[in-house]
């Protein structure tokens, strides 16, 4: 595209982020919360709960530029409507004009995934919750938020904010449970035209060269952020036994390709903890040890022109 072209077009960034427990401090009756309470081996205080909501307003609006909010934004690992209203109302970012639409799942713990958006530049359609089928022996797992929306280009795009089951019992083991959410998807959207823009976005706890990925990209999806890096070291959006990798992924299908200009990590200093090859996410807490961070996952960002 040419530096006219860019300037004509209708610039629309997405990103994506794993808040890492983004609870408030209330028990939710017939969720396993205990964890973040003020009375937990966490001491998940009122003042703790709010220099988080403060910290990931920080993160998501470090994501935009000096004149541009992020439009979109994917969140994964948030507890409930009260700590968006929170987020979105009391916190550093209650004057960025942002809305959103979320889950209300079965997960155990109570977390669910967001939609936060820009009212001016991306309108909502219609919204879901898709559930994944699982057996009576796997654990109830996040649903899957489904938003159609309009940019303000007048291009329609179809979102999915995905929180994958987890590995926890053995990546084998887990396989299928996510082959089952990566199905969910596909058929949702089995009866749109190829070239219809979809984005799929969140954390789907697996790499990129595992089996759910490679099964989105048989369905004609591209992983948009597979080679995504920062520009402050990191190599991937999770550190895991001193090894980056990115379970983060954003995926692209349709005409929305080619408009996409450029992905990386949001890896700014203030998200960092160590030195040089020790460089790591800067998080709430290790074990039960209070680090006052931000979250064990970076952010994900990728800029479309329309």
């Amino acid at each position: 595209m040419t530096v006219i072209g860019l300037f004509l077009a209708s610039l629309f960034t997405v990103v994506e982020l794993n808040c890492e427990n983004l609870f408030d401090c209330q028990h939710d009756s017939l969720r396993n919360d205990y964890d973040f309470l003020p009375t937990s081996e966490k001491q998940w205080t009122t003042n703790r709960y709010w220099e988080k909501l403060n910290n990931i307003a920080r993160e998501i609006l470090s994501c935009g530029t000096d004149d541009r909010l992020p439009d979109v934004v994917c969140m994964v690992e948030v507890e409930n409507d009260t700590v968006m209203r929170d987020l979105t109302r009391r916190s550093l970012m209650r004057n960025a004009g942002y809305e959103y639409v979320m889950t209300d799942g079965i997960d155990e713990r109570g977390i669910d995934v967001v939609l936060m958006y820009q009212t001016n530049t991306f309108h909502i359609i219609d919204h879901e919750s898709l559930r994944i089928r699982r057996d009576s022996t796997e654990r109830p797992t996040r649903d899957i938020l489904h938003v159609v929306g309009e940019l303000r280009s007048g291009d329609t795009i179809d979102v999915f904010v995905v929180h994958f089951p987890s590995r926890r019992n053995g990546v084998k083991q887990t396989r299928d449970y996510r082959l089952r959410a990566v199905s969910t998807i596909l058929e949702r959207i089995e009866n749109l035209a190829e070239n219809h823009s979809i984005l799929v976005a969140g954390d789907f706890n697996d790499y990129r060269d595992d089996a759910s990925l490679q099964a989105f990209a048989e369905a004609g999806f591209t992983n948009a952020t597979a080679d995504a890096k920062g520009n402050n070291g990191a190599e991937g959006t999770y550190k895991y036994r001193g090894e980056w990798g990115s379970l983060d992924h954003i995926l692209l299908r349709g005409n929305i390709k080619r408009h996409l200009q450029t992905t990386h990590i949001n890896d700014l200093p203030f998200l960092l903890q160590g030195e040089e090859e020790q460089k790591m996410p800067r998080r709430t807490y290790r074990g039960n040890f209070y680090q006052g961070g931000y979250s064990d996952h970076l952010p994900l960002v990728a800029t479309f022109a329309f």
